[in-house]
C-alpha cells in the first residue's frame, strides 16, 4: 500500500507479532534463554533466566543485556571486544562457548556455558536467541543430564541442538518447511534415518516423511511415504503408543517380526526390512491440546543402538516439533478461513455492452499475508459504471472483514450519492473510523461512462493507492496520477479531487493493489517500472491473456496477495463505426 501519508508501515509492524509468542518456546527450551533485538536490548526472558540470574524479568526487559549482565572473572565490567558472547553477537552467526561470567541480581557470579543463535522477532526486525546453564551444574530440566543423553553429544551440544531446534522450528507457519528443518536438524548428526507420522485433522496417520542421510545428503523416500492404517486403540505396539501419546518407545527389527496386530505394525516391518534400520526410537509429536503425530529415528549404516537413556533428547525435540506443527496448523486453518472468506466476498463483474473486463484475485504464498486486497465493479442508477480497487490495512482475517464493510460501504455512497468519485469517496472517509473496524485504507474509485458520441469517458479520484496505468493499444503506457489525495482513516479532512479522460480505443485501463509492485530490496518506482515495460509489451493480446501473462511477468516472489480489474474499450469508437458504415 502507498500513499503519502507514511504510517501504514508503522500500523504493519505494530500489528506483526513473530511467529509463535517468545515467551512459550522460551519456556519449552528448559534452560536459562533470553531473546534481544539488534542493539542487544533484552525482549524476551524465560523463568529458568530468572533463577538463574536471581533477577525478575521486569528488571530485565528493556535492558541492553551486555552491560547488564556480561562481567570478568573478577566482576569487573567488560568491554564489547573483551567480551566473547558479545563479539559473537556482533558476527551475527550461530555461536557457542565459556568461561563467560553474568552478574546475578544480588551482586554475584555466575559461571556460564551458552549458546547463540538468530531468532526471528517478526516485523520488529532480527533478534538473537541467547541459552545459557551454570557451568558447574547441568540444566534443571529437558533430558540433558549426561546420564540421559546420546554418547556421540556433548553436554552443551545437546543444549545447541535444542536452542537451535526452537529457532527454526518456531520461525515458520508452514507445516512442510517446519518438517524439513526438523529433517535436517537431526540427521545425521543422531540418526541416519528420520520417519515423521501425523495425524490429519481427520484423524487419519500420513506417513509425511521418510528421510535417509548419506554423510550431509538427505533423500525423501516418497516410496515409504502416504497414508497409513488407523492407530489400534491397544496395540502394545511402539509406533501404536507413541500415536496415542502412551510412551517413547525403542524398536527394531525384531519387534515387528512376529504376527501383526494390526496394520500399522505392517507398515513398520517394511520400514524396517527396505531401510535397513537395526536401532530405533520413536517419540510422541504432542501440542497442548492434542498428539499430533510420531518422530521415529533410525540407525541402520550409523554404529550403535539407541537406549532408554536417549529418548529424553528425543522426546524433546519432539516436544518442539509438536508446538511449531501446531501453530502452523492453527495459522493455516486461519488463512483458509480468511480466503474462504475474501473469495466469497469477491464480487461477479457486470456485463457492460462494449466494455470488456477481467479480474484477479491471488493469496499471498506466505501463510501470514491473507488480508484486505480487493476489487469491485457494478453498475450505478444513473447507467455508468463503477470501478474500484482498494487495500485495507493488516493481513489477517480482521483485514477481510474490514475489506467487506468498506466495499459494501462504498456501493451504498455511490448508488445513493449519484456524484462525482471524490464526494463518494468524502463521505466514505468521513464515515469509516466512526462505524466500521478498519483503522486505514487505500482506495481508487473510477466512473466509467460512454458519451453521446461513442467515445469512453474516466473520472476518478485516488485515495492514497498506486495509480491507475493506462495501456493503448499501439503500446504506449502511462500512469494516472491527477486526483491523488490522502488514504482513508487518517482523521485529517479534506477536499478530494477528481480526474477526467478520455479513454482511447482499444485500451486497457489496469486497476491494481501493491502487492503487484512492492518488493523487498526494490523501490516502489522499480515496481512501477517493471510494471509499465510489461504491461505496454502485452498490449496487443486479448485481455485474459494480457492479465495472465502480466502477473506471471510482473509479480513478486509473493510477500502480499494481489487484486487486479483489467478494463478494455471497444477498439473502435461507436461514433466512428457509424460514420464508417454510413
Amino acid at each position: 500500500m502507498v500513499g503519502p501519508d507514511p504510517t501504514k508501515t508503522e500500523q504493519e509492524q505494530s500489528r506483526a507479532l513473530p511467529p509463535v509468542q517468545p515467551g512459550a518456546a522460551l519456556e519449552a527450551i528448559g534452560a536459562g534463554a533470553y531473546v534481544v533485538d539488534e542493539q542487544g536490548r533484552i525482549l524476551a526472558v524465560n523463568s529458568h533466566a530468572e533463577h538463574l540470574l536471581g533477577r525478575r524479568a521486569g528488571d530485565l526487559l528493556g535492558q541492553d543485556a551486555h552491560d547488564l549482565l556480561h562481567r570478568g572473572p573478577q566482576g569487573q565490567p567488560l568491554s564489547t571486544t573483551e567480551c566473547g558472547l558479545r563479539k559473537a553477537f556482533h558476527a551475527g552467526n550461530p555461536a557457542q562457548g565459556g568461561d563467560e561470567y553474568f552478574a546475578r541480581g544480588e551482586g554475584s557470579l555466575l559461571p556460564v556455558l551458552w549458546t547463540i543463535t538468530p531468532y526471528d522477532i517478526g516485523g520488529r526486525g532480527a533478534g538473537t536467541l541467547v541459552v545459557f546453564h551454570a557451568q558447574e551444574q547441568a540444566p534443571d530440566d529437558a533430558g540433558l543430564r549426561p546420564q540421559q543423553a546420546t554418547e556421540s553429544l556433548t553436554d552443551f551440544e545437546r543444549l545447541a541442538l535444542l536452542a537451535e531446534t526452537t529457532t527454526q522450528l518456531t520461525s515458520t507457519l508452514d507445516v512442510d518447511e517446519a518438517l524439513r528443518r526438523l529433517v535436517a536438524l537431526i540427521l545425521p548428526r543422531l540418526a541416519d534415518w528420520a520417519v515423521v507420522d501425523l495425524i490429519t485433522e481427520r484423524d487419519e496417520v500420513w506417513r509425511a516423511a521418510v528421510v535417509h542421510a548419506d554423510g550431509d545428503t538427505l533423500t525423501h523416500h516418497e516410496d515409504l511415504e502416504g497414508p497409513m492404517p488407523p492407530v489400534p486403540e491397544e496395540s502394545p505396539m511402539p509406533l501404536s503408543q507413541a500415536l496415542r501419546g502412551v510412551a517413547s518407545a525403542l524398536a527394531g527389527p525384531e519387534t515387528y517380526r512376529g504376527a501383526p496386530d494390526s496394520g500399522i505394525a505392517v507398515e513398520q516391518r517394511r520400514l524396517f526390512e527396505t531401510t535397513g534400520i537395526h536401532s530405533a526410537a520413536i517419540a510422541p509429536i504432542r501440542s497442548t491440546r492434542d498428539v499430533l503425530g510420531a518422530l521415529t529415528l533410525g540407525r541402520a549404516g550409523k554404529p550403535g543402538n539407541f537406549t532408554v537413556a536417549d529418548l529424553p533428547l528425543l522426546e524433546d525435540i519432539a516436544r518442539r516439533a509438536g508446538l511449531a506443527l501446531d501453530n502452523a496448523r492453527l495459522y493455516q486453518r486461519q488463512r483458509k478461513v480468511a480466503e474462504t472468506m475474501q473469495n466469497h466476498l469477491l464480487p461477479q463483474m457486470p456485463r457492460v455492452p462494449g466494455l470488456q473486463m477481467t479480474v484477479r484475485y491471488l493469496p499471498a504464498p506466505d501463510a501470514s499475508q491473507v488480508g484486505g486486497d480487493w476489487y469491485d465493479a457494478f453498475t450505478l442508477s444513473d447507467g455508468a459504471t463503477a470501478l474500484a480497487v482498494g487495500d485495507v490495512v493488516g493481513h489477517d482475517l480482521e483485514a477481510a472483514a474490514g475489506m467487506a464493510q468498506l466495499r459494501n460501504m462504498l456501493r451504498a455512497y455511490a448508488w445513493s450519492q449519484q456524484g462525482p468519485p471524490s464526494r463518494i469517496v468524502e463521505r466514505l472517509d468521513e464515515a469509516i473510523m466512526p462505524i466500521t473496524d478498519v483503522t486505514m485504507a487505500t482506495l481508487v474509485l473510477a466512473r466509467v461512462t460512454e458519451t453521446s458520441d461513442g467515445h469512453w469517458l474516466l473520472s476518478w479520484t485516488n485515495a492514497g493507492h498506486p495509480p491507475p496505468l493506462l495501456v493503448t493499444r499501439d503500446g504506449l503506457a502511462h500512469y494516472l496520477t491527477d486526483g491523488h489525495g490522502l488514504l482513508l482513516g487518517t482523521g485529517v479532512r479534506t477536499s478530494r479531487a477528481d480526474a477526467t479522460v478520455v479513454l482511447p480505443p482499444g485500451c486497457t485501463l489496469l486497476l491494481y493493489t501493491d502487492g503487484l509492485v512492492e518488493a523487498p530490496g526494490h523501490t516502489l518506482d522499480d515496481g512501477l517500472n517493471r510494471l509499465r515495460q510489461h504491461a505496454a509489451a502485452l498490449a496487443h493480446r486479448p485481455l485474459p491473456s494480457f492479465t495472465d501473462l502480466l502477473l506471471h511477468r510482473v509479480r513478486p516472489p509473493g510477500l502480499d496477495d494481489v487484486a487486479l480489474l483489467a478494463v478494455r474499450t471497444p477498439a473502435r469508437d461507436r461514433g466512428n463505426a457509424s460514420r464508417s458504415g454510413s
